[in-house]
């Protein structure tokens, strides 16, 4: 099969096309032309498969350069998971967040539709459309109510993804994906800022860690579990939308106190709460209920919340060994 991934740079999207290539399938994926231009800075997470796929430039903003990205392969899968996907951020640039994540995603759909309509579409959705939830745990029928920018960009992807499929008779689906981390995270997100701080701590490169909502619930799942959940919606008789989540909540405070146990410390020696750090609109809990993902897809999460918090802070402290080790190699020179 001929596959294309936007956000193939990213967490998800590298771990995808890892899995996808295993699979045997020739992989595609779309980037920015900067960063086709410093390969050793922008695609580090794809740094390793980079012979054995082809990337094409363009961007989300741009309807015509995704128009001549998708004319150039008769693409059999669409896996959309680019997008401006931190939700602070969303908040201080809702601008951008808006068109990159609800005017992409139409561009990709509408370029499809016209080029290859027959092209089964992935599109990656979020559980923050839940936002303030109405019940617990959520399910594929539990209304939507984003409490952020990004939320409620990624409903309109969502919906936008959901009519395609309705009105024009196309593959479409969308993963309502709850929180997912591995050690590929970005250094902006809490789970990765923490992991990272901890290996800070460790060295003595930093004394302190300053967090938002310590209390804040979240179901957290790894990354390479995830992947495996979207691949398999595509691979179904009809389209349609699932849960993927664990089934399990935990709060910030929890993940710190394994984390920082990892190392032999106690988080509460280190960790401060800063206001700063707080949602305008809170997402106070959320937890999903994958048993339709179960059901049928015949998809479970192998890894546990321990593991993935225990390979999460191995992974940061062997980074920052080596970074260590380098400065110190380059200090000698």
């Amino acid at each position: 099969m001929r596959i294309l991934i936007t956000g193939i740079t990213g967490q998800d999207g590298s771990y995808l096309a890892e899995h996808l290539l295993d699979l045997g399938h020739e992989v595609h994926g779309i980037v920015r032309r900067v960063a086709l231009e410093s390969p050793d800075r922008r695609l580090n997470r794809i740094h390793h498969i980079l012979d054995r796929i082809t990337l094409h430039a363009a961007t989300l903003e741009s309807y015509p350069s995704l128009f001549q990205a998708i004319s150039q392969v008769p693409f059999d899968e669409c896996y959309h998971l680019a997008a401006q996907s931190f939700v602070a951020e969303s908040f201080l640039d809702g601008f951008s967040t808006m068109n990159s994540n609800i005017n992409g995603t139409h561009f990709l759909l509408s370029a499809l539709k016209h080029q290859r309509p027959e092209c089964k579409f992935y599109f990656a959705g979020s559980s923050e459309m839940f936002g303030k939830v109405r019940e617990m745990p959520q399910t594929e029928t539990t209304p939507f109510h984003p409490r952020s920018p990004y939320g409620i960009s990624k409903m309109a992807g969502f919906e936008l993804t959901r009519n395609f499929r309705e009105a024009f008779d196309m593959f479409c689906c969308s993963g309502i994906l709850f929180n997912h981390e591995s050690p590929r995270r970005g250094f902006e997100f809490v789970t990765r800022k923490i992991t990272y701080g901890v290996a800070q701590i460790k060295f003595g490169l930093a004394h302190e860690l300053r967090l938002g909502n310590l209390d804040a619930k979240r179901d957290w799942g790894h990354a390479k579990d995830y992947v495996r959940a979207m691949h398999l919606m595509l691979q179904q008789p009809t389209p349609d939308d699932y849960v993927i989540a664990t089934g399990e909540t935990y709060t910030v405070r929890h993940f710190c106190e394994l984390a920082f146990g990892e190392v032999g410390l106690d988080y509460r020696d280190y960790v401060h709460v800063d206001e700063l750090f707080y949602r305008p609109a809170e997402v106070d809990v959320l937890i999903g209920d994958p048993s339709k993902a179960r059901r049928e897809l015949g998809w479970e999460p192998t890894y546990s919340f321990e593991g993935l918090v225990k390979e999460m802070v191995r992974s940061d402290v062997q980074l920052l060994e080596q970074q260590l080790g380098l400065m110190a190699v380059g200090a000698l020179a």
